[in-house]
């Protein structure tokens, strides 16, 4: 298993197709059965899953997509929702001629994956849901108030850099910021019946110290049939990324990506 002390890998290919009236941008890596990994709010393919990719591309094609508002994708003025972004996924994957793919969704991109999964379950092998939620309940207690009174000076700085080294308009960025707050501060509680109705392999991953409560993934492991559950000591996503202050833990981002490749290649 390889330490991110390596250098990253380049993309075998990288590129825009025009999907539902915008240029989405996407990155693709390595050989072999293809997983799409998507990105959490105010993230990007390489800010996301800079550490997972040099440790997974020799054994999967590995399909980065940056979704609407985020990376180098284009900027839509339409309220963002996890449907939508499911609709684009699974448009992108059409043009790049993947039927059927294994997808791993961070945060935000677990919802994400998980409506891929619920309109278009004949694209679906396999889902890693890492660090998402279904209900607001399943947030720590203040976590949708905050929302509510977010304020663009509080984005961690690790985000915005990431942002304006990608597409360096300010107002982009502040505009993928309105609608990712947006999104949260409008969410609904999903049916139970959309996790329910998951019928492929789901692995739920989450860090004990996770913005989503441990109860919450244990609640949508008991929902999902079937599904697998793995709780890390970790905090949000620093069991496959850097913190937000830049510490990465690569012993427990190793074991993530080992657990992964052995539950896509799993019967």
């Amino acid at each position: 298993m390889l330490h991110s002390q390596s250098k990253m890998v380049n993309p075998v290919k990288k590129g825009y197709e025009t999907v539902n009236g915008i240029k989405m941008y996407y990155e693709i890596y390595g050989s072999g059965k293809p997983l799409v990994l998507i990105h959490g709010g105010a993230g990007s393919i390489g800010f996301d899953f800079k550490e997972i990719i040099p440790r997974l591309h020799k054994n999967f094609l590995l399909i980065g997509i940056d979704l609407q508002n985020h990376g180098r994708s284009e900027h839509r003025d339409i309220p963002e929702t996890f449907e939508q972004d499911a609709k684009d996924v699974a448009e992108l994957l059409k043009k790049l001629k993947i039927d059927k793919a294994s997808f791993w969704g961070f945060s935000n991109g677990g919802n994400t994956v998980m409506q891929i999964a619920h309109q278009y379950p004949e694209r679906v092998e396999k889902l890693v849901v890492a660090s998402s939620f279904y209900k607001k309940s399943g947030m720590p207690d203040g976590f949708f108030d905050g929302m509510e009174n977010i304020t663009f000076e509080s984005m961690p700085k690790s985000l915005k850099d990431n942002f304006l080294e990608l597409n360096p308009d300010q107002s982009a960025l502040k505009n993928m910021f309105e609608k990712d707050s947006k999104r949260m501060q409008t969410f609904t509680d999903w049916s139970e019946d959309i996790l329910k109705g998951i019928k492929v392999p789901v692995l739920l991953i989450s860090g004990d110290k996770d913005m989503p409560r441990p109860e919450h993934t244990v609640e949508m492991w008991r929902l999902i049939k079937g599904s697998e559950l793995m709780i890390l000591p970790a905090t949000h996503g620093s069991y496959m990324m850097p913190d937000f202050e830049g510490n990465i833990d690569f012993k427990t981002i190793d074991f993530t990506a080992n657990e992964v490749e052995k539950f896509l290649n799993g019967k």
